[in-house]
């Protein structure tokens, strides 16, 4: 646990020993996390510094560093950054209104042929640096201050609260009848090359991912409206990127839609990334 953030102000920021007590409570329901003040008592205060000094402490042992979307998207502020790619694998997990800055931000393009596919990445420890994942995952719209304003009091009911929201949020009707809905929905907004990709085995976020094409940011932007009033009876949508109308984001539970114009998602190809073989992909990094 950071002492403290070089790029956050101190004012307001509670005392370390608090935050640490916090933290450690929080986890103390899972055994594979771990709060420790090893930056404090390394002398350390940029990630750079830490990684170095870990390794050097314990040669032995395959680190990954772990972050939010966001940081990804402002990893080049940090202190020698590049350095911290090719020190360590990295594993990049989802933040809301983050996605898209974070993938097309100067640290994603700059290493984009380093990236490994999600469905590979469990083996992300074995890789030589520099080696990156990114993770979509459902989504927790609440900011940090908003999750230390609510406190929840037992630490068992603040564990499995994430689950109940998500039995909340699905439908009995599961992910079969939504993709149905979907699909009707870009049919009738006249969407191009739409591909439905399933899920099953590669992750837990979703049952099927879909991509599809608008010709202009315009009809992104119409398909994504037509979408949203399609879905508005059937779950909950999370939109990203709508504004913009290059590449649109739909997270609507058993679902993941993306949206885009032709030559950003020819860019980003994620039909390749998400629709890889699990075998091939690992073949890849031996």
């Amino acid at each position: 646990m950071s002492p403290q953030n070089p790029l956050k102000p101190a004012a307001g920021m509670a005392p370390f020993a608090e935050r640490f007590n916090t933290a450690a409570a929080v986890a103390a329901g899972n055994r594979r996390i771990i709060v420790s003040d090893i930056e404090t008592r390394l002398g350390t205060t940029f990630t750079a510094d830490t990684l170095r000094a870990l390794q050097r402490r314990f040669p032995h042992i395959r680190f990954v560093w772990l972050m939010g979307g966001d940081n990804l998207a402002q990893i080049p502020h940090w202190r020698r950054w590049l350095d911290i790619f090719h020190a360590v694998p990295i594993a990049v997990f989802d933040r809301p209104a983050s996605t898209r800055r974070a993938l097309a931000g100067a640290a994603a393009l700059r290493f984009r042929h380093a990236r490994v596919p999600a469905d590979a990445a469990r083996r992300l420890s074995e890789m030589p640096p520099p080696a990156w994942a990114f993770f979509h995952s459902r989504l927790d719209p609440r900011s940090a201050t908003e999750i230390r304003a609510e406190r929840p009091a037992p630490v068992a009911a603040a564990t499995t609260l994430p689950a109940r929201r998500r039995r909340a949020r699905r439908k009995p009707e599961g992910g079969a009848e939504l993709l149905r809905v979907i699909q009707a929905s870009l049919d009738d907004s006249k969407a191009e090359d739409v591909v439905t990709i399933d899920l099953a085995g590669k992750t837990t976020m979703a049952d099927y991912m879909v991509v599809a094409s608008g010709r202009s940011a315009r009809q992104v932007a119409a398909m994504t409206e037509h979408l949203a009033q399609a879905l508005a009876g059937h779950t909950r949508v999370a939109i990203e990127g709508k504004a913009q109308g290059d590449w649109v984001l739909i997270d609507a539970g058993d679902v993941i839609i993306n949206l885009f114009r032709p030559e950003i998602r020819t860019f980003y190809n994620l039909e390749k990334m998400w629709g890889s073989a699990l075998s091939d992909a690992e073949a890849a990094t031996q």
